[in-house]
């Protein structure tokens, strides 16, 4: 229970409903991060270091950093060719505004040994369509999905060159779905009585991440970090909708990262990512064959037909002074969701793939720091392709894009 009281209070001071940007992850962790496209794998540039490698926590020093991230994803949906008289365009924002805020602290212990945290919002989905989707049910329709991590970190050095770094990742989840009554009846359900409208449901969770930095020279740094995943309990209000009784695990995820201090002032990043959608059942299973043969809340349950994404970020950051360094980037994501797998996603339309950020820090006169970022992600759709079993036929078609902007404080101690 004390663990319970403490995520609590942390999800009340540190995370708010969200919909994230690479599938539904964050694009970046930590607002300098985030004005540089995400990477951080091979470049740690504050105490939110290990969200992306906890190995960076090592190069960081004695700090402290807080901050939040103002986010604003449009969603959007459309359905036409079905037989009923249902066909139009859905909007999902209702709800739209939505603020991440984000903590971190370190300390040295010495000149081998650091410990620190990272708290800071892994990512989720939200949409909330007013006038409800017939489709799924008579009332308004959405789901709201966050996910919180409180990552306790250590960090070794093992000489001048090498640290390597371990967080435990203490995870918290919260989750409601509404207007989905459609299948809250024992042919699509093994739990009607659980599917939907339920208020939200808490699920608890741990897993680790490893991540290793190395410094070839004065100028470029390389790095490696891996996440196991992040085994979860389950979403007993919801063990109608999800596969496995509600099972809903925050998937794997690893990557590789490269630094390079091409200039005194200017350093170039890049980083290339792996999550692994399809390890979870609930964010992987398809809609067919599925659907119809297998109940919601089976372990062959309909789920979302989430695939692998793989996601390249590039960073610049440029010290144009003394006191401003500036800051941009550019994320890609692979398309998580295929055109058969709409139907379901209409709830959970995360198809935005190109990124475009900028950012800066100015240095105070008392050495503390300023920092801000911007991120717009650039309107994608998916058209449906064979996307709608039953219930009239005809396709779903998603759209969306996304603006957040971020500022945060943090200071060397």
């Amino acid at each position: 229970m004390k663990l319970q009281k403490f995520l609590l209070a942390a999800l009340a001071i540190t995370s708010t409903n969200a919909f994230a940007t690479d599938g539904y992850f964050a694009h970046g962790y930590g607002v300098k991060s985030q004005g540089m496209g995400g990477v951080g794998i091979a470049l740690a540039q504050d105490a939110l270091a290990a969200a992306t490698n906890p190995a960076g926590m090592g190069l960081i020093g004695d700090r402290i950093d807080f901050g939040a991230t103002w986010f604003r994803p449009i969603r959007e949906s459309e359905i036409v060719g079905n037989a009923g008289p249902i066909n139009g365009v859905y909007k999902g924002n209702d709800t739209k505004n939505f603020i991440i805020p984000e903590f971190g602290y370190n300390k040295v212990i010495n000149d081998q040994v650091t410990l620190g945290v990272s708290v800071y919002g892994n990512g989720g989905m939200n949409t909330d369509y007013k006038n409800g989707i017939p489709l799924f049910g008579s009332s308004r329709a959405g789901v709201d999905l966050i996910q919180l991590f409180i990552a306790p970190t250590a960090t070794w050095k093992i000489n001048a060159s090498n640290t390597v770094g371990v967080s435990v990742n203490l995870a918290y989840q919260r989750f409601e779905a509404k207007g989905l009554q459609n299948f809250a009846n024992s042919t699509y359900s093994s739990s009607p009585n659980n599917v939907t409208d339920k208020g939200h449901d808490d699920s608890y969770g741990a897993g680790l991440k490893f991540g290793w930095i190395g410094q070839i020279n004065d100028q470029v740094s390389v790095g490696a970090t891996y996440q196991t995943k992040t085994y979860m309990s389950k979403f007993d209000k919801y063990q109608g909708l999800f596969a496995e009784s509600g099972s809903f695990d925050v998937p794997a995820n690893y990557g590789i990262g490269l630094a390079v201090k091409a200039t005194p002032a200017l350093t170039l990043a890049a980083d290339l990512e792996r999550i692994e959608y399809s390890d979870v059942r609930a964010i992987n299973n398809p809609l067919l064959p599925n659907f119809g043969v297998a109940q919601l809340g089976t372990n062959g349950g309909a789920g979302f037909g989430w695939r692998d994404v793989t996601v390249t970020k590039l960073g610049a950051s440029y010290q144009y002074s003394d006191s401003l360094t500036l800051r941009a980037g550019y994320n890609h994501s692979t398309q998580p969701i295929p055109k058969s797998e709409t139907f379901f996603n209409i709830l959970a339309p995360g198809v935005v793939q190109d990124h475009l950020t900028l950012g800066a820090t100015w240095t105070l006169s008392d050495k503390s720091e300023l920092s801000m970022a911007y991120m717009h992600a650039f309107e994608n759709s998916v058209k449906g392709a064979n996307s709608i079993p039953g219930f009239g036929g005809g396709e779903a078609n998603l759209k969306m894009y996304e603006d957040s902007i971020g500022v945060a404080y943090g200071w060397k101690l």
